[in-house]
C-alpha cells in the first residue's frame, strides 16, 4: 500500500478533509499550498491547525515553481499524489485569467513532470463538472463530449484531463481524474454559494439569486467527496500491484447524483440558520450553467462510492459550523 502521499492544496476545503482521512488511515501526508489571498488566508491557516498530527508535514509552495516541486519530489520520494491545488472559481476567471494558467496549467504540468521523473504508483487529481460546459443532456456522463466550455476555468480543467492522458501514453503516469460537482459543508470556501448565502442571511443583507432561481446543482457533502477521493486513490494504486499492470488514465464523476433546485437549497439553509433570506433575483451570469447533475454509476461500480449525506443533514452541519466560526 502506498504510504507517503503528497496532497496539493492541503489548506483548501477538500484538501484538508482528504488529508484528515489519509491520516486516520495511517498514511504519512505531506501537504503543500501557496496560501494565496484569493480568500482570507486565516481560514486556510485554521484548516491547517486541524491537520496537526505527527504524520503530517506542510510546505508553503507554489505549484508553478518547477524547481521547488522537483526538489520536494526528490527529497520525499512519494508513493502517490492527490492533486487538489488549483485556482478555483468560475466568475473570478473572467477577471484574472492569468492566475488560472499559472496554477491550473503550469502547476499541473509541474505535477505531471514530477510524477514522470520521480514515479509514483498513482496520481489522483481534481477535474471539475464545469468541463461539461454548455452540454444540455443530463445527467452528465464521462462519455459525453466536453468541447464547449463556458469559462476559462472549465477550459483549464479539461486541459488537465488531456495532459494526464498524454503523460499516461508517453510516460506511463498512472492517473485518475475526478470531475467534482458542487461541494459544500463545514470549512467551505467563502466564494461559494453556501457561505455567501449564510453570511448575507446572518447579517441581514439580501442574497443574489441568479437566473431568477432557475438553477439546479448537484450539491455533494464534503465528507462524501473526500471519502470518494481516497477510495479512488487507493483503487488506482492497488491496480498497479497486479502482475503486468500498465498505467491507466481514468475519468470519473464524483457528486451526489441528485440535483437540487437552488431555491430549495436556500430554504433548507434558512431553516437551519433560523432566519429568512431577502432575495434579489438576478439574470444568468457569464460562465454559469443552469444544471449540473452527475452520473456516478461508474464510480459506484468501480470503487463502491456512495454519497450518503442528504441535503438537510449536510446543510444542518454546515449551518452549525458557520454560526460558530463566522462572526
Amino acid at each position: 500500500m502506498a504510504k507517503k502521499i503528497l496532497v496539493t492544496g492541503a489548506a483548501g476545503f477538500i484538501g484538508c478533509e482528504v488529508s484528515l482521512i489519509l491520516l486516520s488511515k495511517g498514511y504519512t501526508v505531506v501537504g503543500i499550498d501557496n496560501m494565496n489571498s484569493y480568500y482570507q488566508v486565516s481560514l486556510k491557516e485554521d484548516r491547517l491547525k486541524r491537520l496537526e498530527h505527527p504524520q503530517f508535514s506542510f510546505c508553503k509552495m507554489d505549484l508553478a515553481d518547477a524547481a521547488a516541486m522537483m526538489d520536494l519530489f526528490a527529497r520525499e520520494k512519494f508513493d502517490g499524489v492527490i492533486h487538489l491545488g488549483a485556482q478555483a472559481g468560475v466568475r473570478y476567471s473572467l477577471q484574472n485569467p492569468q492566475a488560472y494558467i499559472d496554477s491550473n496549467i503550469t502547476g499541473f504540468l509541474n505535477v505531471l513532470e514530477c510524477c514522470r521523473k520521480f514515479p509514483v504508483r498513482h496520481l489522483a487529481y481534481a477535474s471539475s463538472s464545469s468541463v461539461y460546459g454548455r452540454n444540455t443532456k443530463t445527467p452528465f456522463s464521462t462519455d459525453d463530449p466536453v468541447c464547449k466550455p463556458s469559462s476559462l476555468y472549465a477550459a483549464t480543467k479539461r486541459s488537465n484531463e488531456l495532459m494526464a492522458e498524454t503523460y499516461r501514453h508517453l510516460f506511463q503516469v498512472n492517473a485518475t481524474g475526478l470531475r467534482f460537482f458542487t461541494v459544500y459543508g463545514p470549512w467551505g470556501r467563502p466564494d461559494m454559494a453556501p457561505w455567501l448565502f449564510a453570511d448575507a442571511i446572518m447579517h441581514d443583507r439580501p442574497i443574489k439569486v441568479f437566473n431568477n432561481g432557475n438553477m439546479m446543482r448537484d450539491f455533494t457533502y464534503v465528507a462524501d467527496i473526500a471519502g470518494g477521493v481516497v477510495k479512488v486513490f487507493e483503487a488506482g494504486a492497488a491496480r498497479m500491484d497486479a502482475p503486468g499492470a500498465e498505467a491507466e488514465h481514468r475519468l470519473y464523476n464524483i457528486g451526489h447524483g441528485k440535483p437540487v433546485n437552488l431555491l430549495e437549497f436556500i430554504e433548507t439553509l434558512e431553516k437551519h440558520l433560523g432566519k429568512k433570506a431577502e432575495k434579489n433575483f438576478m439574470p444568468m451570469q457569464p460562465g454559469d450553467v443552469e444544471v449540473t447533475w452527475a452520473d456516478t454509476a461508474a464510480l459506484e461500480r468501480d470503487v463502491g462510492y456512495t454519497a450518503d449525506t442528504d441535503l438537510d443533514t449536510g446543510i444542518g452541519a454546515f449551518a452549525e459550523w458557520f454560526k460558530g466560526y463566522v462572526r
